[in-house]
């Protein structure tokens, strides 16, 4: 994995950006009354999720907090995509079970 560093980051922001693009379809999937398809991609969402928070956690276990790793800008990128997925995975999710009770309510 350590090899190639740059391969290794693009996952992370490729799994983040799956994870967020699937919360957005998810959220559309709601708002159209489709509570079964915003599910399923959320579902689908976590497995990408999961994957990106995988390569980050052996990124981190290969560092151990003594500078291993050299920090650059495509790092902090990917950081932020992830960072931004699991937002938008945690607000997503809440917004549609706020279109599944205002769907019921009405």
């Amino acid at each position: 994995m350590m090899d190639d560093l740059e391969s290794t980051v693009m996952e992370i922001i490729v799994n983040a950006g799956q994870t967020r693009s699937l919360c957005f379809e998810a959220l559309q999937a709601a708002r159209d009354g489709d509570f079964t398809q915003a599910q399923a991609r959320l579902r689908e969402a976590d497995e990408y999720s999961r994957a990106a928070h995988r390569v980050q956690t052996q990124l981190i276990e290969h560092d151990a907090g003594e500078g291993k790793t050299p920090m650059t800008l495509i790092m902090v990128h990917a950081q932020d995509h992830l960072m931004n997925a699991i937002l938008a995975r945690e607000l997503i999710a809440e917004m549609v079970e706020l279109y599944q009770r205002q769907q019921a309510a009405s």
